[in-house]
């Protein structure tokens, strides 16, 4: 008999989506999916709301009973991604969304037992200036306006004031999933650059700039850890970084991709996403229609992660600090899940083509 009943606020994003689907492969909770858009996940009850929308949020989430644990994964993200995230009404809006929810679930939900929020690397300011390697969860707050301040000080504040329950935090890196019109959706955006290189018959070259230490994080070992942390007395209330295990470095897994592809590799050629793919619509078109794919412009799909991906890559810099987040605390914790950076990059990008997202 299932005694979880999870709220997932960001259904249709890149982490909601995947802890969603983890949470209905195991079979062992009731999930409430809980955005915008329908995630059209058979098993889970969606309730549309905006969370910007304080009043929706009591009339929509009011009336829900049972819930013993939230994942919150709403995300609100500008246009201008990279300049977005120091902006203060981003800042203002991710914090009001979960307020919103909390003011309206937490008053029929006595049996809430967890919260778990998203940060990522930017807690460490790595969009501020060069962090030292690996980052670890114990390093004093990063000086930067943050909303992930906002939103840790507003759970922290609620559960000093007598709350019964308990919170994780977690932090991951390069997240590896796909969602529709995700900010941060590196493995489509790559996906979508080759799939079109590759009819307009050209080889796979490296678009990014210097090698650029770092690491990634499938979603779904994020989405079994987030799941494991809501039942580990050993997460309560604790900050964990969650990174596959290994590192990467982005020019010597690109042979992966070109073999998902059947494609050539040429040497690296230095290119800016942002700026040149938005023009493919035309040809994106075509190949919609050509092999059958999901009827989605790339300005619906990938959106900002163009920005995000040459981020990414590095590209443009020579140089790049490195980047990378230690998973030590979270082992000694009790969770040991790993995955292989390369294999689940194809492991996703075969996920998109069974899918029609990418053709074959």
């Amino acid at each position: 008999m299932m005694n979880r009943r999870v709220l997932v606020a960001g259904a249709t994003g890149l982490v909601g989506k995947a802890v969603i689907e983890h949470l209905l492969d195991e079979g062992d909770a009731d999930v409430v999916a809980v955005s915008r858009r329908d995630p059209r996940l058979p098993g889970a009850l969606h309730v549309p709301v905006d969370l910007t929308d304080a009043q929706s949020c009591r009339d929509r989430l009011g009336g829900l009973d049972g819930i013993t644990d939230i994942v919150f994964a709403a995300l609100y993200e500008k246009p201008d991604l990279v300049a977005g995230w120091r902006d203060p009404e981003q800042m203002a809006v991710n914090r009001a969304m979960l307020q919103n929810l909390l003011d309206a679930v937490e008053p029929s939900t006595p049996d809430l037992r967890h919260i778990a929020l998203l940060q990522g690397t930017k807690a460490y300011g790595v969009h501020v200036e060069p962090i030292r390697v690996p980052a670890k969860e114990h390093w004093p707050r990063h000086e930067h306006e943050n909303f992930y301040w906002l939103q840790e000080d507003l759970v922290r504040e609620r559960q000093w004031a007598g709350r019964g329950w308990g919170f994780s935090i977690w932090r991951p890196q390069a997240l590896f999933g796909n969602a529709l019109g995700s900010p941060m959706n590196i493995v489509g955006a790559l996906g979508a650059w080759a799939a079109i290189r590759r009819e307009q018959g050209l080889p796979l070259s490296f678009p990014g700039g210097g090698p650029l230490l770092t690491a990634a994080t499938d979603t779904r070992l994020l989405a079994q850890a987030i799941c494991w942390g809501g039942t580990s007395p050993t997460a309560h209330n604790e900050t964990f970084n969650i990174v596959n295990g290994d590192v990467l470095l982005w020019p010597h897994i690109f042979d992966a991709i070109a073999e998902v592809f059947n494609m050539e590799v040429a040497d690296p050629k230095p290119e800016f996403l942002q700026q040149t793919m938005p023009g493919e619509e035309a040809i994106w078109a075509n190949m919609v229609e050509k092999y059958n794919l999901r009827r989605h412009t790339l300005a619906e799909w990938i959106g900002s992660s163009w920005e995000f991906t040459d981020r990414s890559l590095a590209t443009g810099i020579d140089q790049p600090a490195p980047s990378v987040l230690s998973p030590i605390k979270l082992h000694a914790a009790g969770f040991h899940g790993c995955i292989d950076t390369e294999a689940s990059l194809v492991w996703w990008l075969k996920r998109l083509q069974n899918e029609r997202w990418l053709p074959t």
